[in-house]
Order: structure tokens, then C-alpha cells, then sequence
């Protein structure tokens, strides 16, 4: 009995090591390159194919600096983030009234405009890229920052109204109904009740959406052509013609664009899986 016993536990750590290898060989492989990029940023034009080193001997930090002013990357990382900001922000507000309505009141034709709804998520914004330019040129919006901003807001509002509604449905009634007796409306309701406890799913939407906004470059490059008003994503290929044979200022450039969707996963990572589980859970 002690034998086997000792032979299952044997086995089970094996199988953990195994496991811990492999998943430490995928994050590593997967983590190299980008901390080759920032090494990259650090080393000058003489030593970036010569030092294969994991750390140069003398980083240069001044060229973040150059790729920031010089570059140009100031202005597009603000954009970027004014971008982000104001889709983010308009997405979760729209869908998260949009979805409660869908889930909470009764009005015509409510099915079939959420399957409407739902269905435009088949739809990707390239497969509507010839018909939104024709739109946004006849409303004088082309080359504007309304003009990118509204067709994210569009494109982001399918999904995040789909995951919320799943979640305010198998929300407890009785706390709304608690609330109404002390005389708080439809709004206070959504705003002190509802959106408190849908803290899982916002974050989801708000995390994928930000991933979605700061990443985005097929729409930027159709509808933006002033450098004021280029996000990082578009600014980064211009900055690459102009700067192509200075690869540390273009890996300077990149690690500016990279680092900031890093920094926002790490701090919201554990709301990805609680969000995604929540809302499993409540659509059962």
C-alpha cells in the first residue's frame, strides 16, 4: 500500500514538472521577443547586428528620448491614448444601457433587433471598409478624430452588449426591486445596483476593447493621413519609412507601443478569466 502510494505521488509530480517545463518553454519563447526588442532599443546602429548579447554593455536610454521627440511618437501616444480613452468609455456606457435594456424591459421587436444586433458581429470593419469610407467622406469626416472614433464605437458595441446582457440576465431581481421601493429610477438602478455588481463582465469589455482600440491600423490608415492625429499603430509605419536603416530608434518605437497593452493586461489579467467565467456561469 505504501509502495503505491508512493508510486501515484511520484507519478503526479512528474506529471507537474512536465507540465511546469513546457508551460515555462512557452512563456519564455514567448517573452524573448520582446525583451529582445528592448534590449534592441538600447544598443546603437554599429553594435544592434554585432552585440547578441541579452544586455548591452552600454545602453543607450537617449534613444527613447529621440524616438519620443525626434520621432514624433509623443503625439501619437497621446492620440492613441485620447482614442482608447473616448472608445472605451462610449462602448461600455452605450452598450452597458443598451444591454440592460435588452435584458430588463419589454419593448417591439426587441428579439429581432438583438439578433440584428448579434449577427453584425459576423460582419468585421475591413468587410465594410468601402461602404464606411464612402459614409464618413459624404459626412466630411475623413482625416477627422470623430471619424475614427465612431466606427470603433460601432465595432465594439456587439460584443460587449452581448456579454453584459448574458450577465445582467441571471442577475438577482430583488435587489432592483428593493431599490425601486425606495424610490430609485431606472438610471439609479442601472448606475448603483446593476453596474456594481456587473464589475466581472465590464472588465472584460473594457480589456478586450482597449487591446482592440490601441492595436487597431487597417482603419487609421484608411481614414487618417495628418501625422497630428495618427495613433501609435499608423504612426509607427511612417516612422519606420522615415527611420528604417536606425533600427534602435524603431525598436525604441515599438517598445513605446507595446509596453503600454503589457502594462494594462498585468494589472486587469485576473478579471479576463473571472469576467468570461461569470458570464459562462450566468448564461447557463
Amino acid at each position: 500500500m505504501l509502495r503505491e502510494n508512493l508510486f501515484y505521488r511520484v507519478r503526479r509530480y512528474a506529471k507537474l514538472s512536465f507540465a511546469y517545463i513546457v508551460l515555462t518553454t512557452v512563456a519564455i519563447s514567448c517573452l524573448f521577443p520582446l525583451w529582445w526588442m528592448f534590449v534592441s532599443a538600447l544598443k546603437t546602429r554599429s553594435t544592434i547586428f554585432s552585440d547578441f548579447s541579452l544586455w548591452p554593455a552600454h545602453p543607450h536610454w537617449e534613444n527613447f528620448y529621440y524616438a519620443w521627440t525626434k520621432g514624433g511618437f509623443g503625439t501619437y501616444f497621446l492620440n492613441s491614448v485620447l482614442y482608447t480613452v473616448t472608445v472605451v468609455f462610449f462602448i461600455v456606457l452605450f452598450s452597458s444601457w443598451a444591454a440592460y435594456a435588452f435584458s430588463r424591459l419589454e419593448f417591439p421587436f426587441k428579439n429581432f433587433l438583438y439578433l440584428l444586433l448579434i449577427a453584425s458581429m459576423m460582419i468585421p470593419i475591413p468587410g465594410a471598409f468601402i461602404a464606411l469610407f464612402v459614409l464618413l467622406k459624404m459626412l466630411g469626416l475623413i482625416n477627422t478624430r470623430i471619424g475614427y472614433i465612431l466606427p470603433q464605437i460601432n465595432a465594439g458595441l456587439a460584443f460587449a452588449i452581448f456579454l453584459l446582457r448574458t450577465f445582467f440576465d441571471k442577475l438577482p431581481r430583488d435587489l432592483e426591486d428593493a431599490a425601486r421601493i425606495d424610490g430609485c429610477s431606472r438610471l439609479g438602478i442601472w448606475w448603483h445596483v446593476v453596474m456594481p455588481l456587473a464589475r466581472p463582465a465590464l472588465a472584460v469589455v473594457i480589456i478586450f476593447n482597449t487591446l482592440m482600440v490601441w492595436n487597431e491600423y487597417l482603419l487609421a490608415l484608411l481614414v487618417l493621413q495628418d501625422k497630428s492625429k495618427m495613433p501609435l499603430t499608423r504612426g509607427l509605419m511612417v516612422f519606420q519609412g522615415v527611420h528604417l536603416i536606425d533600427y534602435p530608434l524603431l525598436m525604441a518605437g515599438m517598445t513605446i507601443t507595446v509596453i503600454p497593452v503589457i502594462l494594462v493586461y498585468l494589472l486587469m489579467q485576473r478579471h479576463i478569466i473571472k469576467g468570461i467565467t461569470a458570464g459562462a456561469l450566468t448564461g447557463q
